[in-house]
């Protein structure tokens, strides 16, 4: 296991920056997701740390050493490409085998390395199959036995459950998960996929459009409590409400006013705030209740997918969406006139 630090990388191509200013620690034997939209530099990053490109300047260190300008292939690192890069004229043990082999590995010791791998990969008795006999999840578990042929420190992952049907893809997401608890190897995942970063990692690195790095944080740290606006609308839904604090612990929006449990620090008054809501979080109410954290408006669509059900309400142009289970769903219909609950500990107040 190892641990692995990134001090200032900056990452430039031509007048294009694809890393700018990326701080982090990722601690031993964790399951970390670079997360973020296309265009955001997390494989980039991740091509850093497996040392196929340099930083334009920064520092990346593994248990301390500096490991900057160390070439790709001496860095013990184990990779996953997104295309899996399989070699189609040999068979899944000797795809298995390969760096092993490149290594001068004895070949008694090769087999029984990738015996264990295979059983390890639930692919005992596929050795000497070739690569196009078998199926889109088999090729994946192959390239996972060659990248782990080498008991790599760090096992790096490039979006290579993305080309799998929805189905395959959640079994594998479990499967890879529960091989690197069994090994405990340091792991680090690039995905644009909000569910799959949330079910796989101890560790999510939200990265932006602007190639920074916004929030690292638990999977459930970064969904309820987001760092700024950019991360509450990106991980799953949430309602945005544009408003201004207004003193103590309130936040006015449009003429309503929002009691807040927590508020961020150094806020005066007058200063435009954000207030993220998620949908879940909402309660609807048939009809017209005042008091505070209520907003008026009108149902303007309900949709029932069996397992949830989402309400969309126009509260006076603030555009609310509720979510709910079937047997939670309240009494409103399309056009109902109903009042929108907005619960103050599940409010979280950001800075715009």
């Amino acid at each position: 296991m190892a641990e692995l630090k990134l001090e200032n990388i900056y990452k430039q191509f031509g007048s294009v920056v694809a890393a700018r200013d990326v701080n982090l620690k990722l601690p031993n034997g964790q399951f970390v997701c670079f997360l973020g939209p296309s265009g955001c530099g997390k494989t980039t990053l991740l091509r850093l740390i497996a040392g196929l490109e340099n930083p334009s300047r920064g520092k990346i260190l593994l248990d301390s050493k500096d490991i900057t300008q160390t070439p790709a292939h001496k860095r013990n690192f184990g990779m996953v490409f997104q295309s899996l890069a399989l070699f189609p004229h040999l068979s899944v043990g000797e795809n298995v085998a390969y760096s092993l082999k490149v290594r001068h590995v004895d070949k008694a010791v090769r087999r029984k390395r990738v015996a264990e791998l295979l059983d390890l990969v639930q692919l005992s008795g596929h050795m000497d199959r070739h690569i196009a006999q078998l199926s889109g999840g088999q090729r994946q578990r192959v390239a996972i036995a060659r990248a782990l042929a080498i008991e790599p420190q760090l096992f790096l992952l490039d979006e290579p459950l993305s080309a799998l049907d929805a189905k395959l893809r959640e079994s594998m997401q479990l499967e890879l998960r529960e091989l690197q608890q069994r090994l405990g190897v340091t792991t680090i995942l690039v995905t644009h996929d909000q569910r799959e970063a949330m079910t796989m990692s101890d560790l999510v690195v939200v990265m932006g459009p602007d190639n920074r790095v916004h929030q690292v944080d638990s999977p459930l740290e970064i969904y309820r409590k987001p760092a700024d606006t950019f991360v509450a609308d990106f991980i799953g839904s949430s309602n945005l409400l544009q408003g201004s604090y207004s003193g103590s612990h309130e936040i006015k929006v449009g003429e309503i006013r929002l009691v807040m449990d927590n508020m961020p620090e150094n806020l005066t008054s007058g200063m435009p705030v954000t207030v993220s809501v998620r949908p879940e979080d909402i309660f609807v109410l048939p009809g017209i209740e005042k008091g505070d954290n209520r907003l008026h408006g009108t149902v303007s669509f309900i949709r029932d997918v069996g397992s949830s059900v989402e309400i969309y309400l126009n509260c006076n142009g603030i555009h609310i969406i509720s979510q709910t289970t079937p047997k939670g769903r309240p009494a409103v219909q399309q056009g109902d006139n109903a009042t929108v609950v907005l619960p103050a500990d599940a409010c979280v107040v950001l800075k715009s």
